[in-house]
C-alpha cells in the first residue's frame, strides 16, 4: 500500500550530463539536480559530454566520469532537499548505443562496495577491460556493420530481425570491433553493459539485464521473439549470450536497491530498481502518447516517434521494443530540420524568427502550388542530398519540367516552401513506417522549434491533426521517475495500462492543444504528398 510521502527518483545520462528528479505520488517534483560532464568535471576533458578519438569519426568516453557524476548528482538531490529515505523505486533513462565492458575485478567491486568511500574511487578504470567506452556518436564500425549483415543473410534480413539495418554507432557492431582488433580484452570481458543497464546495476549492486527496448538498438535481439537473435550473435562475436546475460522487459522490477546506497544515502532497504531504458524509449514513456497519438520532436534534426502493433521492414527507420506496453515504438529521424530551418532565416528573414513567421504566415496553404525539397546535408530518410523546388507547373513529364526552378520569386514563398516540404516529409515516411492517420491522430510537438506556433500551424494543416505541446521539457527524465512509479504499483497488484494510470495522475494542463487543422487541410495535402513522392524519386535519380 502506498504512503502519501513516498518518491519515486527518476535518472538521465545523456550526452552532456547526468539528471536526477524526485516525484511525489501525484508526479510533482520534489527535487531536482544536475551534474554537467564539461564544467562540472573539467578533468575528463570532454567537449559536449565527449571525448574525440585519434581516428576520423571515433568518439569516447571514460567510464569513470559517469560514475563520478552519479557521486555528485546525488549528493546535490539531497542538498535540493531531496529525502532519500522516502525513494520507494528507481529508474533511469541513457544516451542509446553506448557499450561498457566488465572485468572479473570490476563485478567484484559492484558486488562488494563500501559505503565509506565514494563510488568513483572504488568503481575505476580497473573495473573496465575497455577505459574508452564507445558511445553512439561513433562512426568508425563499417566494416562490422557490412560483415555482420552478410553474415546473417544480408541487409533485409537484419531489418527483419532486428528492427533495424546495420549502423555504426549500434552496440553489435561495436562488440565485433573490439573483439576482432582486442581479442585479449574481449576474451577478459566477464560482462557487456549498454550505458542505460550499467547505470542501473550501480543502483543494484550486481550487473543489471539488458531491457529489451533498449536492447533494440543494438542489431542483436530478435524484436519479435523478445530474444538474443542467435544467428546475430554469432555474426558479431564469441560467447556473446553469456556476456551480455538475459534480456528483460522494461516493465521489470530487477532487484532492490543496494547495500551502498541504503548505508551512504539512506535509502530505503525495500526500494526497488525497475529496468532502466534508453533516452528516446523514456522519453515516448515521459510524453505519455497513446495509441493515436505521434511525437515530433523538431530539433536539430527532427524526430518521428510512435506506436506500431507490427514492425514495417523499413531500411531507413527505427523498430524497437515498446517501453511501456505491448507492441513496437517506431522511430524516424530526419537531418536536415532546424539547422535547414535556421539557414533560411538567415537568408530570407533578416535572422529573425518573428520575420520568419510572419513570412510563412502571409502564404495560403498549399502555397500557390509551389513546393520544395531541402536535403542540405545527405539526409538519413530518404537516402538523398541537394534541393529542388517546384512550382505549380512542375511536374516528371519532361526533363525541362522535373528540374524545377532554381529560385522562388519572393522570401514567404521560399520559407512556406521549405516547412511544407519538411512536413510532408515527415508525414510520409511516418505513412511508410505503418502509422495509420484518421480523426482521432493526435501530434504531441517537442523540442526548440515546438515554441515557433507557424511552424506547428502547418505540422497541423499537413498532418490534418490538432497539435499539442507538453509543459515538461524533459521527457526522458520524467518518463523514468513515472516508470518506476508505475512498475512498482504493477508490482503490487496494478491492473491498468501505463498510458490510463500515468495521464489520470498527471494534471490536465500538461498538454495544451494549441493548432487545429484548417477544414481543406486534406484536399490540400493529399495531392501535395503525390508529388512529394515524384520529386523524392527524382532527386534519388539525380543524386550528384
Amino acid at each position: 500500500m502506498q504512503s502519501e510521502n513516498e518518491t519515486y527518483l527518476g535518472l538521465d545520462l545523456s550526452t552532456q550530463k547526468l539528471k536526477a528528479v524526485l516525484l511525489n505520488t501525484r508526479l510533482e517534483n520534489v527535487a531536482h539536480a544536475e551534474v554537467k560532464f564539461d564544467s562540472d568535471l573539467p578533468e575528463f576533458r570532454t567537449s559536449g559530454g565527449v571525448n574525440a578519438g585519434a581516428a576520423k569519426n571515433e568518439f569516447y568516453v571514460q567510464p569513470v566520469m559517469w560514475v563520478k557524476a552519479l557521486d555528485m548528482v546525488l549528493d546535490r538531490l539531497v542538498v535540493q532537499g531531496g529525502d532519500l529515505s522516502t525513494v520507494m523505486a528507481v529508474s533511469g533513462s541513457a544516451q542509446q548505443h553506448g557499450s561498457l565492458y566488465w572485468s572479473r575485478s570490476g563485478l567484484h567491486t559492484l558486488r562488494n562496495l563500501d559505503a565509506d568511500k565514494f563510488l568513483h574511487t572504488q568503481i575505476d578504470d580497473s573495473a573496465f577491460t575497455v577505459h574508452r567506452t564507445p558511445i553512439w556518436m561513433d562512426g568508425t564500425t563499417g566494416e562490422q556493420c557490412e560483415q555482420m549483415e552478410e553474415a546473417v543473410g544480408g541487409r533485409d534480413k537484419m531489418v527483419e530481425i532486428t528492427g533495424s539495418k546495420c549502423y555504426e554507432r549500434f552496440t553489435g557492431p561495436q562488440i565485433r570491433k573490439v573483439f576482432q582488433q582486442r581479442p585479449d580484452v574481449y576474451r577478459n570481458t566477464e560482462r557487456i553493459s549498454l550505458v542505460s543497464s550499467f547505470l542501473a546495476s550501480i543502483f543494484l549492486g550486481d550487473v543489471a539485464p539488458i531491457d529489451f527496448s533498449d536492447g533494440s538498438g543494438m542489431n542483436l535481439l530478435d524484436i519479435r521473439q523478445r530474444a538474443w537473435s542467435d544467428v546475430c550473435l554469432t555474426a558479431c562475436a564469441p560467447n556473446l549470450d553469456a556476456k551480455l546475460g538475459t534480456p528483460v522487459r522494461a516493465d521489470s522490477v530487477i532487484g532492490s536497491i543496494g547495500q551502498f546506497f541504503v548505508q551512504r544515502y539512506n535509502f530505503n532497504t525495500g526500494c526497488k530498481v525497475v529496468a532502466f531504458t534508453g533516452d528516446n524509449l523514456s522519453a515516448l514513456a515521459g510524453m505519455t502518447i497513446g495509441q493515436d497519438w505521434l511525437a515530433l520532436s523538431l530539433g536539430t534534426s527532427d524526430t518521428l516517434m510512435m506506436k506500431l502493433n507490427e514492425p514495417p521492414n523499413l531500411q531507413e527507420g527505427h523498430v524497437l521494443v515498446h517501453p511501456t506496453e505491448d507492441g513496437f515504438m517506431g522511430l524516424l529521424c530526419f537531418r536536415n530540420g532546424s539547422l535547414v530551418r535556421d539557414i533560411f532565416k538567415r537568408a530570407e528573414a533578416n535572422d529573425n524568427w518573428e520575420n520568419f513567421s510572419e513570412l510563412l504566415d502571409s502564404t495560403p496553404r498549399g502555397n500557390f502550388g509551389n513546393m520544395a525539397l531541402h536535403f542540405i546535408s545527405k539526409e538519413i530518410i530518404p537516402p538523398v542530398k541537394g534541393s529542388l523546388r517546384w512550382n505549380k507547373t512542375s511536374s516528371l513529364e519532361s526533363s525541362e519540367s522535373a528540374r524545377g526552378v532554381l529560385k522562388y520569386s519572393a522570401p514567404q514563398t521560399e520559407i512556406r516552401a521549405l516547412v511544407e516540404g519538411q512536413m510532408l516529409t515527415r508525414k510520409a515516411f511516418a505513412t511508410e513506417m505503418g502509422f495509420s492517420f484518421g480523426e482521432n491522430t493526435r501530434i504531441l510537438a517537442t523540442g526548440g522549434a515546438s515554441a515557433n506556433r507557424s511552424i506547428l500551424q502547418v505540422c497541423s494543416d499537413v498532418f490534418n491533426a490538432p497539435v499539442y505541446i507538453q509543459q515538461t521539457t524533459e521527457a526522458a527524465l520524467v518518463g523514468a521517475a513515472y516508470r518506476a512509479k508505475y512498475v512498482l504499483e504493477k508490482s503490487r497488484g496494478l491492473q491498468r495500462s501505463y498510458y490510463d494510470y500515468v495521464t489520470q495522475l498527471l494534471p490536465e494542463h500538461s498538454v495544451t492543444r494549441v493548432c487545429d487543422p484548417a477544414q481543406d487541410s486534406s484536399d490540400i495535402y493529399d495531392g501535395m504528398l503525390e508529388r512529394h513522392s515524384q520529386m523524392v524519386g527524382y532527386l534519388k535519380e539525380h543524386q550528384d
